[in-house]
């Protein structure tokens, strides 16, 4: 009989506690010290996603954690890996996405003398994340494994971080020895408070132009049927934000996105479910809310609460609970919404409105605009598709005519307007299909200047046979550019880096070519039946990814808007 104690080692034992914490999907970039790490992931029955650069591969595993509720891991190497990886984090902490980054780290022993990577790379991610630490030894990895995984999920969810020296990763322990932690049980429920309750009811009867704004926390909360039943059951008119699309569903009779100025503007009470008072929302403040709306607040997290503005009423908890029971005193008041003076004004304000975006959708000269192309795109993909969108005008126009009517298959720049998202969520939406819905597809549309931030993500995408249809929208620019006649008189001048505008790109660039590369075939549409031919033609093709390249007028708009809102002062 042998005395011989089993060991083990700090990447199996990081590995195995990953698994055994319901963690599915590694997106990463290896090198030293984790190269042995993400052999091990794999060994443990993790799937890995071996990315081209690090802020893409932090985007997909924040996005795979926005569509399971399980983090995704982003596997980074020291130093600069892990530089590359904190505009994901934040992007993942300020977007309430659950995220565990893992980072290798210098040597212990090298720290302080110049080690290779060497970086204080704990402290410098905790003001993006809410957990970032380095377990002090390799029996304790579970412990904050575990730890992680619950703060990333707990509350609003968000980003953690988790430190790993070489030398903690090849640490040899005895297996009994390694701590026995259990798996992370799923976040409780936040019951809401019955006098708020009450309140919430008194205002909405006595209300003369309800509105509800669906925000990402309900996408997020799973409450599409709690508020699809109290959207019906009342009569409610109501508008998304921009994640919060698909909760319910766009084409609805009460969605009422077309006259979004007017409904917020005019609005008497705003019941707001799992949204943000923040620049989406205008802070909540006129001259785009009325001086004297009165907000209904549900939001998980308790700092959120009278952020910006203070509302009238204001209830930590989980928007599906908060509905149905909300949804039982109304009906106990046998109480529904007939006031169609108020859903007249908005049907009114909808109608003309979508006339001014049909007129510019009739527009099929060439170059096209915006919502012409965006027409054809709409009317050839399918009803289900998850859709993908960044970039400034092509995102913010397409949110209108790229419609959802199924909750989280709307993935954009978010309420960080980071740019560069769209190919890393892209890639964890075609993941999420794969596992979880193989009939539905991706759609990924994308400015030119967008695509050019993670383009060579369409290589990762072609490795692992992601039948995933990008689409760029070609202006020839930031928001915009010049045409080709501007640009070659351009090139006259011996100093480029002097007149050519900072917005501007290089003219009528064929994108679509980078399949060629993988031995594919993209798309150059310049007209709408181009376009539709080329879309209809993409979504049979499941083999891997395929590519339109759509090219429209370097000076085409958007619909004119009202306030100059991003840039300007609210104080």
């Amino acid at each position: 009989m042998s005395d011989e104690v089993e060991d083990t080692d700090g990447n199996a034992i990081l590995a195995q506690s990953l698994k055994h914490q319901g963690i599915e999907y590694v997106f990463g970039i290896v090198g030293i010290p984790v190269i042995e790490l993400s052999m091990a992931m794999q060994q443990a029955g993790l799937k890995y996603v071996g990315m081209r650069n690090e802020q893409a591969a932090v985007y997909a595993a924040q996005a795979i954690g926005y569509l399971t509720r399980t983090p995704g891991v982003c596997l980074v190497v020291s130093g600069p890996g892990l530089l590359h990886v904190t505009a994901g984090m934040a992007n993942a902490q300020i977007n309430c996405w659950p995220l565990l980054v893992i980072g290798g780290s210098c040597v212990e022993d090298h720290e302080g003398i110049g080690g290779f990577q060497e970086c204080n790379q704990v402290e410098l991610s905790r003001p993006y994340c809410k957990y970032s630490a380095r377990p002090p030894n390799a029996s304790l990895i579970p412990v904050h494994v575990e730890k992680a995984i619950r703060c990333a999920t707990y509350g609003r969810p968000g980003a953690a971080y988790l430190d790993f020296p070489g030398n903690l990763l090849c640490a040899r322990v005895a297996v009994d020895k390694v701590a026995d932690v259990p798996r992370v049980k799923s976040p409780p429920t936040l019951i809401p408070f019955n006098p708020y309750i009450r309140s919430a009811a008194a205002l909405l009867v006595n209300a003369e132009r309800p509105l509800i704004i669906v925000g990402k926390g309900a996408a997020y909360g799973h409450a599409e049927n709690s508020v699809r039943r109290f959207v019906d059951e009342f009569g409610l008119p109501f508008l998304a934000t921009p994640m919060g699309k698909g909760v319910v569903a766009d084409e609805h009779g009460l969605c009422v996105a077309s006259a979004r100025t007017f409904a917020l503007q005019n609005a008497d009470v705003v019941l707001l479910l799992g949204g943000r008072l923040n620049w989406m929302l205008h802070f909540g403040k006129p001259p785009r809310f009325s001086a004297s709306v009165k907000f209904i607040q549900v939001d998980i997290s308790a700092e959120e609460l009278h952020n910006s503005r203070q509302a009238s009423v204001a209830i930590q908890a989980h928007v599906c609970a908060t509905l149905n029971i909300l949804r039982l005193y109304l009906v106990e008041k046998k109480w529904k919404f007939l006031r169609t003076e108020w859903l007249d004004r908005l049907y009114e304000k909808c109608s003309l409105n979508k006339k001014y975006v049909e007129s510019m959708m009739r527009d099929t000269s060439v170059p096209l605009n915006y919502y012409t192309a965006f027409r054809h795109i709409q009317d050839n993909i399918p009803k289900d598709c998850i859709i993908v969108s960044e970039g400034a005008n092509t995102m913010d126009i397409g949110r209108a005519i790229l419609l959802n009517n199924l909750p989280r298959h709307r993935l954009d720049a978010g309420t960080f307007g980071t740019m560069g998202v769209g190919l890393g969520f892209a890639i964890a939406a075609a993941l999420w299909c794969q596992t979880y819905a193989p009939e539905k597809r991706v759609l990924c549309v994308e400015g030119d200047s967008a695509f050019g931030f993670s383009g060579m993500e369409v290589e990762t995408m072609v490795r692992y046979k992601l039948p995933i249809v990008i689409i760029v929208i070609n202006n020839n620019g930031i928001y915009g550019g010049v045409d080709e006649s501007t640009w070659t008189a351009v090139q006259n001048y011996d100093n480029l880096t002097e007149v050519i505008p900072p917005n501007c790109l290089s003219v009528n660039i064929h994108y679509e070519n980078i399949l060629t590369m993988f031995g594919r075939k993209g798309h150059f549409c310049t007209t709408t039946e181009q376009i539709s031919n080329a879309v209809r033609e993409a979504f049979l093709d499941t083999s891997g990814p395929s590519f339109l390249n759509i090219m429209i007028n370097p000076s085409a708009d958007r619909k004119p808007q009202n306030f100059a809102w991003l840039t300007e002062s609210k104080l």
